[in-house]
């Protein structure tokens, strides 16, 4: 009975042996911690006093674990970006300094996910899985890192395709007014990269929830999530979220380009972003410019469209193509934003509103659109018609406006005009139906041989569908060498041309029979039958048969 109590004594002298180390081993420390005060609060933006030490664009934690965004600095006070629901906050309030800029999450967790730029799920599949944040503002690949732009990269789109290439690493700007079609071109060449080895990521800015939840169901529907990244700032979160969300999605992007892969971004769109920089400029009281936008308006821009590129293939040689969209007003593509991002991008997608009355889908006016890089980048086979393609659809747009006014026309005019007809119905395309590429050379094809040419304009839908569909017969190794070869030979030429001619031919009219000669003149030598009645005269002659002045 004595052991217990004689344990009990030494296991508390050793418990109190122990605490006495640990309290003469222990030293306090002070950790300094800068705290301001909010001054006043504002849409969007919060002034605060204090805080002498903080830096540009550094972190804020406002009460309520608001984060916000050192954007002046002052000598006397700091202007911040909030960053979330600011109706909780007053002049008063306490806020703390957090060391770090603004950063966010990526990696491969984030694909197939809907993200807001702060790195929060939207989505309500629980929290995003991603163990690397990287700050949202980082400097561009150096010169001497960046690759030339070589490989294609294929949008689905036809006319895009064919006549405005892009390559992967390029910046192709769409523009145009609003309800033409640009967000879905965008959605379009993302669906195409199915199977393709590209990741893309969808940055929406300011856009109305509605059209982002079209967006997203359209991705799901087709199964695009699985390789498609999300980023959006709803119309109604705080410009200052509208903001740094382009800023954050390169990021995203720019982690899967360093590992070696090729990704696609959407900017949908950089109007909106000019104007939530502008509003924010203005709340802080910066000078404005022209149109009221603040001096460095360009930049912003340049800044976030420089990140993308193809890197060297010693760096992994990964890729970041970036699709920024410009909504225009009335066509003026001299206004201020859109004369900036038509300098710093690598060629332009023009969308036009009169196309789009029209029915022509996509509404692409290809005598505006340009891209300065991706011809390089173009397959041969794409390159043996897009020339003449692009040329015949030019002379047919100019044509086309002589012909409206009833202008007499001779028979080549008319034949250029018939043919350019039958060049706008082959590069009409359905949304959300991206077309692979032998079916795209073959159609092409067949354009550049005519073959469309004598098929009834009602005909064109059907007949263009009955050539993609005869693409399956082209031979596997004439396929291998559409992808690979550096120039269309011309035995694959006519390979391709006569599956198409074989496709078209049910849709070609039946000869006219012509005029049975006579039983009496029908034995005599030297005699030519006449038809009864004389024929009327063709369009653009005169009675006697010869063209009119």
């Amino acid at each position: 009975m004595s052991s217990v109590p004689d344990d009990l004594d030494g296991v508390i002298d050793h418990v109190f042996s122990g605490l006495s180390q640990a309290r003469e081993c222990f030293e306090p420390r002070f950790i300094p911690r800068e705290i301001g005060t909010i001054t006043s609060v504002s849409t969007g933006i919060a002034m605060v006093s204090g805080l002498p030490g903080i830096g540009f664009e550094e972190l804020i934690r406002f009460p309520g674990e608001v984060l916000g965004i050192a954007f002046n600095v002052d000598e006397d006070e700091i202007g911040a970006l909030l960053l979330g629901d600011y109706a909780q906050l007053h002049a008063g309030d306490e806020v703390e300094r957090t060391g770090r800029v603004m950063d966010v999450a990526v990696g491969d967790g984030l694909l197939g996910r809907v993200i807001n730029p702060l790195g929060a799920a939207l989505d309500g599949q629980g929290p995003v899985a991603a163990e690397i944040r990287l700050p949202i503002e980082r400097p561009a690949a150096h010169i001497m890192d960046r690759a030339p732009v070589a490989v294609p990269m294929q949008t689905g789109l036809k006319v895009v395709d064919a006549l405005i290439p892009i390559g992967r690493g390029q910046r192709e700007l769409i523009l145009g007014d609003r309800q033409t079609g640009k967000t879905a071109i965008a959605i379009d060449a993302i669906l195409n990269q199915k199977d393709q080895g590209v990741l893309c990521v969808y940055c929406a800015i300011g856009q109305r929830a509605s059209a982002v939840a079209k967006a997203i169901a359209v991705l799901r529907e087709h199964g695009a999530m699985a390789y498609t990244v999300i980023v959006v700032s709803e119309g109604n979160d705080p410009p200052g979220l509208a903001y740094i969300a382009p800023y954050a999605a390169t990021s995203i992007a720019e982690h899967f380009m360093q590992t070696g892969r090729d990704v696609l971004i959407v900017y949908d769109d950089l109007t909106q972003h000019a104007r939530a920089y502008r509003e924010l400029s203005l709340l802080l009281r910066r000078p404005p410019g022209r149109e009221a936008f603040p001096g460095d308006i360009f930049y912003i821009h340049s800044r976030l469209l420089e990140r993308s590129t193809r890197l060297q293939k010693d760096l992994g040689g990964g890729s970041l193509t970036a699709l920024p969209i410009i909504e225009t007003e009335a066509q003026n593509m001299s206004a201020y934003v859109p004369t900036n991002l038509i300098s710093i991008t690598d060629g332009q997608i023009v969308l036009s509103p009169s196309l789009f009355e029209l029915g022509v889908l996509p509404a692409i006016d290809v005598g505006k659109s340009v891209s300065r890089v991706g011809g390089k980048a173009q397959r041969a086979a794409y390159r043996a018609v897009a020339g003449d393609l692009k040329l015949a659809y030019a002379q047919f747009e100019e044509l086309e406006i002589f012909a409206r006014f009833g202008a007499r026309l001779d028979d080549s005019t008319r034949k250029s005009i018939e043919h350019g007809r039958r060049i706008r119905a082959c590069l009409n395309q359905a949304q959300s139906s991206p077309v692979p590429v032998p079916a795209q050379i073959t159609i092409l094809l067949a354009l550049g041989a005519g073959l469309f040419d004598s098929v009834p304009m009602d005909k064109m839908a059907q007949a263009e569908h009955t050539v993609h569909d005869a693409a399956a017969h082209i031979p596997v190794e004439v396929g291998k060498r559409l992808e690979l070869a550096d120039k269309l030979s011309d035995e694959d030429r006519d390979t391709i041309v006569a599956i198409a001619r074989r496709a078209l031919a049910p849709f070609q009219p039946a000869p006219e029979a012509g005029p049975k000669p006579d039983a009496k003149d029908r034995g005599k030598a030297g005699t030519v039958t006449r038809p009864t009645s004389a024929p009327k005269p063709a369009l653009g002659q005169n009675k006697t048969g010869e063209d009119a002045p």
